[in-house]
């Protein structure tokens, strides 16, 4: 069994006791989440939305809040005395144990 969700602005394929990870969410450790943006679900059968699964949620579980690893960024332009730039980044997530899939 398995369900495609939509969040973050990006598709994911979940399956039930999977973990996963998303763009940050504003829950606490330990709350539960529910999807009701469900594009795909398949159990037996396959159901398609159009665009979404009527009916159809996934239920998750914050396990907990966090920050990927840091990414440098350089910018450079070549014979310009002062443009070189360097920069980090740390993407933050929410990490979800998928609990349910219901249709």
């Amino acid at each position: 069994m398995y369900a495609v969700i939509e969040t973050g602005g990006k598709q994911l394929k979940v399956e039930v006791g999977q973990a996963i990870f998303v763009e940050k969410l504003d829950v606490a450790e330990g709350d539960v989440v529910t999807f009701d943006n469900v594009l795909v679900y398949s159990n037996r059968t396959t159901k398609v939305g159009t665009p979404y699964v009527k009916g159809a949620k996934v239920t998750a579980k914050v396990e907990k809040q966090g920050k990927a690893k840091k990414i440098i960024i350089v910018k450079y332009k070549p014979k310009k005395g002062s443009t070189r730039r360097k920069q980090g980044h740390r993407q933050p997530y929410t990490k979800l144990i998928v609990e349910t899939i219901e249709a």
